[in-house]
């Protein structure tokens, strides 16, 4: 879909502008501008037009990616959408079910980060048996309380 950083950035923009025109979106369009209407505190910034491309958000600098984060809400919906990893759909239902859709969403986040980073640093494909089993435990947790 993007081959780049950038292309992504612009297309936030983009479907974030049309929303907020009251435009018709594209259903790609649409998931983003619900992720960016779910997070207020990065609008200004989607808003920012090129200063959102060329901006950085270091870590060490204590600044977090809300490009990064709201992929990754597109992410997890998607996954609940097709119920993969099988059983995902029902994870999230229960932790909606305590937490709302939006704070369920970001302990799974959670998890999702944790399993891409362990992936990255070992240089191999994700494990989505270990995913799963973070999401599981999640749920159990979440069910305990």
């Amino acid at each position: 879909m993007f081959s780049n950083r950038d292309e992504i950035r612009r297309a936030y923009a983009a479907a974030w502008a049309k929303a907020r025109a009251g435009k018709p979106l594209a259903a790609d369009e649409q998931r983003i501008a619900e992720v960016v209407r779910d997070h207020p505190e990065y609008q200004r910034i989607v808003e920012s037009g090129e200063a959102a491309v060329e901006a950085e958000f270091p870590p060490e600098a204590g600044a977090a990616n809300p490009f990064l984060h709201m992929g990754f809400h597109i992410a997890i919906r998607e996954q609940v959408a097709i119920d993969r990893p099988p059983g995902i759909r029902d994870i999230f239902e229960r932790l909606a079910a305590k937490r709302g859709g939006l704070e369920a969403e970001h302990a799974m986040i959670e998890c999702l980060a944790e399993t891409l980073w362990e992936a990255q640093r070992e240089n191999r494909p994700p494990d989505d048996a270990v995913y799963f089993e973070r999401l599981r435990r999640l749920a159990a947790d979440t069910d305990l309380r």
